[in-house]
């Protein structure tokens, strides 16, 4: 094979739009050295009024660059640059165009910027292709030669030693046909002469034989533009050549990518988007992909980290995707969340100082390089053949998410430029994914860990109730809620048992939720009764909503379940906002959902008062309070779910534990789309030797009375040591009961955990506990029952009111 067959020579391809494509040359400096007719057709100045100015002339600014030097120095760090900019004519009119600059170099190591403006890709006769277009195609690999007027090469970029295999150093200084003589190459310079004669621009398509591979020929098109000087006439010709076959397959595979591309970033699921990044690439791109991500992304959580010099530490990743052409990934020495080491001084490490991807089509394998520093990389690199390699960051934010790395094994064609340049696409395109993931982890997270932090760590029944509980934040797609539930020791061996949702999902949901508790343990330590606290609680929810503001919206549509249960009498009193009833469960397993008013939602005002119902329950007892997240789904309807929850809890000698495993597994093979909140609680009852009350007359000899049977009480109990400060508080809530009532009077002692102190009477004002003055004749005895006990209240019951005191036993 001659040297004269390596070219073709064709005039087929179609020209539409190439020979309006404008072409700038600059200096370092970002002046204007060459021109084009069309480049004064686009802006209106000709080649005599813009060489020798600087380019901001019709360029003022640039992206972040701020002037045109800046522009330049932003040029050279990235080593070229392509995109969207805008352009001012001599009329000042802003132009938006589609601009590349490329660098090409000159003899001694010299530089110049060539500004071309136009679709380079309209030279493979496609501009686009379907519906794709934009970053990719800009910057698809082009060859440049800018020739003097005696056709002798002046300046080139690499790209071109790829197209005909001509050295840089060989091209410089020679005419076409002294680098590559032969008849065809005349051909060439001969389109050349016309285009400096005639100073348009021509394009042509050409055959050439690869230097990689002779095996058949390979189209490529060329476009040829006289340049102008600042007198206007010709000093050069530019040549961009495209390699149509490789610019066609690049789309054809962007094309398909596009289309495949939409299921990327499907779930707010960072490994799952790692995984469809890695499917989508195999074996469009590469045989074999894997995804490795920042170990903190996953879950949102540490410092992102940033482009720059890595230094000695090197940040962990994790494998997050992989895909092969072989099943089960037998490439890959590392499974799917195993950390993944970063060998220094290797191309993972300079991509991470970098920013930027690596190429490198032959895969230097030789003995001691890198790969061989970590064997379980190489023993895999030798057994699967790899031969050509890119590694491509992750980048979103000026912050590195990860790496993907991409291989060659069967594909006998090393990676080129284009394959790099769609490798970018394809990983920008899901790193926009994987960022929203990341954020919304670290929301999630967050939320999570706030939701965890607000609710009880330890449940406290007592001798009420024994408890068990669970929750289940909602999948990742939506995100944690605002449940809460809580166990709340009352006086007298009471509890209080609440549940609750917050409308919505996130950080404010789950701040909502801790303010909602902490107004409901607020209000349950008034003991106020069910309706009474939630006719509070829905006060407090409006109360907030009117301090609302748009960074901290306040709760709305809350709802909650609230129940007293005391174990004394075994009544269970319960009254809720809008939300599901309780599941109640006798000893024998027989269960009911009990027919409670539903109540408005808090927070929604619509003045509808809460009622209240009170119920006997058998000792043993099961409660389930619940959130809407266990009983409904996408698939079924509440009543569907609330027979599955009876039916999960209605097996009676399973451990409270048990069950709460059982119903919030009623709804197998579903993912939650809310938070799951479960709080079970088994009743007990207090021995009724536990428990003494009297119901004495109301008048003076009750006072003396009450003394008297609460000591003979004490001495039953064998509490001796707490009879003075016991009878010195029943003698002094006696006392109050007989002044300020008109009915009789009731006392009780509880013998629990405590002794809890207890007198019942007809009077609907609560006592109030002052300082006397010396002069004062009243007011001290509340201050001394308040110094004799544990803690004091009061609580409004039917027909009046009850004054408690508790005493610690350990007092006996």
């Amino acid at each position: 094979m001659t040297s004269s067959d390596l070219l073709t020579l064709s005039d087929r391809t179609d020209t539409t739009g190439i020979s309006d494509s404008a072409i700038a040359m600059l200096d370092e400096q970002g002046t204007v050295v060459a021109w084009t007719r069309a480049a004064e057709h686009l802006v209106g100045y000709s080649a005599m009024e813009a060489v020798g100015r600087s380019a901001a002339l019709v360029l003022p600014t640039f992206g972040e660059a701020q002037t045109v030097s800046a522009f330049v120095e932003e040029c050279r760090a990235r080593d070229g640059w392509s995109g969207t900019a805008s352009v001012r004519d001599r009329h000042g009119r802003s132009l938006d165009i589609g601009l590349r600059f490329s660098k090409v170099r000159g003899q001694e190591g010299t530089t110049r910027w060539l500004a071309s403006v136009g679709d380079v890709g309209a030279l493979s006769g496609e501009a686009t292709y379907g519906s794709v277009r934009g970053p990719l195609l800009t910057r698809a690999p082009i060859g440049i030669v800018v020739r003097d007027p005696q056709l002798r090469c002046t300046w080139a970029n690499e790209v071109m030693e790829d197209h005909d295999g001509i050295p840089l150093e060989r091209r410089l200084g020679r005419r076409f046909t002294d680098a590559l003589p032969g008849t065809k190459s005349e051909a060439l310079e001969t389109v050349m002469r016309q285009v400096l004669r005639s100073g348009t621009t021509k394009v042509h398509e050409y055959r050439t034989w690869l230097p990689t591979t002779l095996s058949r020929e390979h189209p490529f098109a060329a476009s040829f533009h006289c340049l102008q000087g600042g007198d206007g006439e010709p000093v050069g010709v530019c040549v961009i050549s495209v390699d149509v076959a490789e610019s066609r397959r690049v789309r054809e595979r962007l094309a398909a990518l596009s289309e495949a591309g939409t299921r990327l970033g499907s779930t707010l699921d960072v490994m799952q988007t790692s995984q469809e990044l890695a499917e989508l690439a195999v074996p469009l791109l590469a045989d074999y992909v894997a995804v490795d991500l920042e170990q903190s992304v996953p879950f949102g959580e540490g410092p992102p980290v940033r482009v720059g010099p890595v230094g000695g530490r090197l940040p962990v990743f994790r494998r997050a995707g992989l895909a092969s052409i072989h099943r089960g990934t037998p490439e890959s020495p590392w499974v799917r969340g195993e950390p993944v080491p970063v060998p220094p001084d290797s191309p993972f490490s300079e991509v991470l100082s970098t920013g930027k991807p690596h190429l490198e089509p032959i895969l230097d394998t030789a003995p001691g390089v890198w790969i061989n520093k970590v064997p379980a990389l190489a023993r895999k690199v030798h057994e699967n053949g790899m031969h050509s390699l890119m590694i491509v960051p992750i980048r979103a934010r000026r912050a590195v998410l990860g790496m993907v790395l991409f291989i060659r094994m069967q594909d006998p064609m090393p990676f080129q430029e284009a394959d790099r340049l769609l490798a970018e696409e394809l990983v920008a395109r899901a790193a926009v994914s994987l960022d929203n993931a990341r954020q919304y982890a670290r929301e999630h997270t967050a939320a999570l860990a706030l939701q965890r932090n607000l609710l009880p760590r330890r449940l406290t029944g007592g001798t009420a109730v024994d408890t068990a509980s669970r929750y289940l934040p909602a999948d990742m797609d939506h995100g944690v809620g605002g449940d809460w539930f809580d166990v709340i020791p009352l006086s007298g061996a009471r509890v209080a048992l609440v549940v609750g949702d917050v409308v919505g999902h996130g950080l404010h949901a789950a701040a909502a939720m801790g303010r909602l508790r902490t107004a409901v343990q607020t209000l349950a330590h008034m003991d106020l009764p069910p309706d009474d606290l939630l006719t509070h609680l829905d006060d407090t929810v409006q109360r907030l909503a009117e301090e609302d503001d748009d960074e901290t919206p306040a709760p709305v549509g809350a709802t909650c379940l609230y129940a007293v249960y005391d174990p004394a009498t075994r009544r269970c009193t319960m009254a809720r906002a809008g939300h599901p009833p309780p599941a109640i469960v006798d000893p024998r397993g027989r269960i009911t959902f009990p027919d409670l008013p539903s109540g408005t939602p808090l927070g929604i005002g619509l003045g509808v008062p809460f009622e209240s119902v009170e119920l006997q329950l058998p000792e043993g007892s099961l409660l389930a309070l619940y959130t809407d997240g266990l009983i409904e789904s996408r698939c079924h309807d509440i009543d569907e779910g609330m027979d599955r929850l009876g039916a999960s809890l209605a097996r009676p000698g399973r451990s409270l534990e048990e069950l709460c495993d059982l119903a919030t597994e009623s709804f197998p093979g579903h993912a939650p789309t809310d938070d799951v909140t479960l709080l079970l609680v088994r009743t007990r009852s207090l021995h009724p030797a536990q428990v003494a009350s009297w119901t004495l007359p109301s008048d003076e000899a009750a006072v003396r009375s009450a003394r008297n049977l609460a000591a003979l009480q004490l001495e039953a109990w064998g509490l001796g040591g707490l009879e003075e400060s016991t009878k010195l508080i029943v003698s002094e809530l006696v006392t109050n009961a007989v002044r300020h009532s008109n009915g009789t009077v009731g006392l009780r002692l509880i013998h629990d955990s405590v002794l809890t102190c207890e007198v019942f009477d007809t009077d609907v004002c609560s006592p109030h506990l002052r300082r006397a003055r010396s002069v004062d004749e009243n007011g001290r005895g509340l201050f001394l029952v308040a110094q004799m006990s544990r803690r004091w209240g009061t609580r409004s019951v039917s027909g009046g009111k009850v004054v408690w005191a508790e005493a610690e036993l350990h007092g006996r």
